[in-house]
């Protein structure tokens, strides 16, 4: 499977900015990957103070590079360069080696 990882540095990033992100994404982000033709899924993860990162998994090379294309061109004004003040620190696509469901089962979610 094709996977992407864009990660963005919060160390120099204002206080608070985290929750600012989990809102964006509950309240706006989600919604725009829900359902998106071409992605697989893509979670959002993060450790406070040290970096915010989207992960996505890709149904085809086409639709991987036309998303890493188009996000490339304008990550400095994406919305989450934006909310954290800076852009991007690492745009990279990736092979997902394996992916396990485990007994509880997988759950999209717009905030954990």
């Amino acid at each position: 499977m094709l996977g992407l990882t864009v990660r963005w540095s919060l160390a120099d990033a204002a206080d608070g900015v985290e929750d600012r992100l989990a809102t964006y994404v509950a309240e706006t982000s989600h919604a725009r990957f829900t359902g998106m033709t071409g992605l697989r899924f893509k979670t959002w993860r993060m450790v406070r103070g040290e970096w915010f990162e989207g992960c996505y998994v890709f149904a085809t090379d086409e639709a991987r590079a036309e998303f890493q294309r188009t996000f490339t061109e304008g990550a400095a004004d994406s919305p989450g360069s934006q909310i954290i003040g800076s852009p991007p620190i690492l745009v990279e696509a990736c092979d997902i080696v394996a992916i396990a469901e485990g007994w509880e089962g997988f759950t999209a979610s717009p905030r954990c």
